[in-house]
């Protein structure tokens, strides 16, 4: 597989986490090459810490890990959408989803 593609626009790309049986939207996380990688050889989501400039794999320390069922390249080649299983809560506030804090809602 060509990763190259998905590092043109810069050395980090983002990955919208869904989980396969709700698909609801769980997170959104950066992607480095490496991490990129270590996810397709472990089946399981790596991503780049931006805040500690490091490798981490999720779930690792609380065991909510998400388990990789597919990932597909937007049409720019420059999002990454990661269809997982989800053990437990994805956010670490204990949330379920990190997208919990509503804004408004247009819906009548």
């Amino acid at each position: 597989m060509q990763l190259e593609k998905y590092f043109v626009k810069g050395e980090l790309i983002p990955a919208i986490v869904q989980e396969k049986g709700t698909k609801e939207v769980l997170m959104l996380a950066y992607m480095n090459r490496e991490s990129l990688q270590k996810t397709l050889e472990t089946g399981y989501t790596w991503f780049y810490s931006r805040s500690r400039q490091e490798l981490w794999n999720k779930g690792a320390t609380s065991g909510h890990l998400q388990k990789v069922v597919s990932i597909s390249g937007d049409c720019d080649d420059d999002t990454l959408l990661v269809i997982v299983e989800q053990t437990g809560p994805a956010c670490h506030t204990g949330s379920h989803s990190c997208f919990f804090k509503k804004i408004k809602d247009f819906a009548e």
